[in-house]
């Protein structure tokens, strides 16, 4: 479809009014485009902390659950993961090459049909496999709805868009353990998934009204073996680092030899797509600071938030008492701060220049970091909801900026592979901070109650040594020894307290670090804007490679 110029607005002189590239039909309904890609995106978003409030019930025996364990209930969550990290590169390739719409309604529509029979299963190993179908399906999702945002808005409203995007994901983070709370009280397990179908549903018939197809006009030959290359390395890589969260041990052989192997896989990648004439995605982009600078940011931001987000949710529901829908509704001020400021995130960048935002923002997020070694089994749970608006506030001026930063750093028809590596340094980001933190928290919690657990008359080295592994487990041996148990309750809070203060230091620490990766590469305000000079230059010298 050729695309019809607008008139610049009143206020742009003709030497400032941005050249138009959007059809002025497709303009005309970007907010309702936009408003369809964010419903796209929220069941994706969603479905993961949705189903954690369901873990207990899925491990009750039949006929309320599926008499789980807990290494089953692991990769429940984690086949999700596996697949989805692993294959997002590629999705954002297709959806380039292909067209995003296409790509979207397959991903919606596998994901949907993965849904069902997640909802339907009949043992752990079915819901395990299809929740892998799921990850599969919501692999084309979340690169396509950034991609087509890029493509449907003009550069001066993608700031804005992109905002509007961010604040849906902190939304969908906070609203999954209110919705599986509710749900649960009313109906089975499998309701966190067959919630699923009608949004899809309607999603479907609302894409294929409104939202417009595009591409990568000139894709270039295919690149099998960089393709191949980066699945093969980011599956082998995210297993390593589950793994490790699982076994709470890196020098495990398994854990070292999956992430190590996945590491010189994606070496091996990196030098092919530097020799091909025809490479999946030109590397070249990362030697960009506004691009380099802000991936790395993201990947940080999640390694300390998802690190922290995993030892809250027991924070709140063992040592508070909190039931799950109570515990998700706690999460309401950090998903409220985000979705109030992640679209106005633009005026600050505008005032104050990305470097500067995305700096302070960095440093709030490591202060509210450390904001939870204010926490005991007594505070006033008025200072986490503080604390917790104060973290919203902060990512609400990091994603965004730094999602606009690696967007507009590359070509609109590459917005595909763009989003792509965003999204997927994020899964990364998220699942290493899930295993590291989760680690130090799972190794000072057992040190911390190993000397009270052995003074435990009658207990089994076996059963001691289970007992050990998290708060969850000695408040479960607590409860079979009966009266006894009940001196256990208070040593087991509080070495699990001090356990998430260590573990809370580390994460100030990598947000801090990200503070000064954003510092010193992000461009500041007086620099060019993200896009305006590297992205043409990139454009050209592909053009010369070709």
């Amino acid at each position: 479809m050729a695309s019809t110029p607008r008139p610049p607005s009143p206020s742009a002189s003709p030497a400032e009014a941005p050249a138009r590239k959007v059809p002025e039909a497709v303009h005309r309904r970007r907010w309702a485009i936009l408003a369809v890609l964010l419903f796209s995106l929220l069941i994706v978003v969603l479905d993961n902390s949705i189903l954690n409030v369901a873990m207990k019930t899925i491990a009750s025996p039949a006929p309320d659950g599926l008499g789980a364990t807990q290494s089953q209930l692991e990769w429940a969550i984690n086949a999700y993961t596996l697949v989805f990290a692993g294959i997002l590169f590629t999705a954002g390739l297709l959806g380039d090459r292909y067209g995003r719409k296409k790509t979207l309604l397959f991903g919606i529509t596998v994901f949907g049909i993965g849904s069902v029979f997640s909802a339907f299963s009949g043992s752990s190993g079915e819901l395990i496999a299809f929740r892998a179908v799921m990850g599969f399906g919501g692999a084309f999702v979340m690169p396509a709805t950034l991609a087509i945002i890029m493509n449907v808005f003009e550069r001066e409203e993608q700031p804005r868009a992109i905002g509007i995007w961010a604040g849906a994901v902190g939304l969908a983070i906070a609203i999954g353990p209110i919705t599986g709370g509710i749900l649960l009280t009313h109906f089975w397990w499998g309701s966190v998934f067959l919630v699923n179908v009608p949004i899809v549903v309607a999603g479907l018939i609302a894409m294929v009204l409104l939202v417009p197809d595009s591409k990568d006009p000139s894709p270039g030959r295919l690149d099998p073996v960089g393709v191949l290359l980066s699945v093969v390395g980011l599956v082998l890589l995210v297993y390593g680092i589950i793994k490790a969260g699982q076994l709470a041990d890196f020098t495990d052989p398994e854990v070292w030899g999956t992430v190590g192997g996945g590491l010189l896989v994606l070496v091996l990648f990196v030098l092919h797509e530097r020799r091909t004439d025809h490479p999946a995605i030109d590397v070249r982009y990362f030697r960009n600071p506004a691009f380099s600078a802000a991936v790395s940011s993201i990947s940080l931001v999640f390694f300390a938030l998802m690190g922290t987000t995993f030892f809250i949710v027991f924070y709140n529901q063992s040592v508070r008492g909190y039931t799950p829908l109570q515990s998700g509704l706690l999460l309401l001020p950090l998903a409220a701060a985000q979705m109030f400021f992640a679209p106005r995130a633009r005026h600050a960048v505008r005032r104050f220049g990305a470097r500067a935002v995305c700096a302070v923002g960095m440093v709030l997020v490591a202060a509210t970091m450390a904001g939870f070694l204010l926490l005991d089994a007594g505070t006033p749970i008025w200072i986490l909801e503080v604390i917790f608006f104060v973290q919203g506030s902060a990512m609400a001026h990091i994603m965004p900026p730094a999602t606009v930063s690696i967007m507009q750093s590359m070509p609109r028809e590459k917005a595909g592979s763009g989003s792509a590596v965003n999204n997927t340094f994020r899964q990364i980001g998220g699942a290493l901070g899930v295993a590291v933190l989760g680690s130090l928290l799972s190794t000072t919690y057992r040190d911390g109650i190993a000397d009270r657990l052995a003074a435990v008359p009658g207990l089994s080295d076996s059963a001691r040594h289970a007992a050990g592994e998290s708060i969850e487990a000695t408040l479960g041996v607590a409860g079979q020894l009966g009266p006894a148990g009940k001196e256990l309750v208070a040593p087991a809070n509080d070495a699990f307290i001090h356990a998430m203060h260590v573990t809370v230091i580390g994460s100030t620490a990598v947000a801090l670090l990200g503070a000064l990766v954003v510092a010193l590469f992000l461009p500041g305000k007086g620099g060019p804007r993200p896009g305006e000079s590297a992205a043409p230059a990139r454009t050209a010298e592909a053009g010369a490679d070709a």
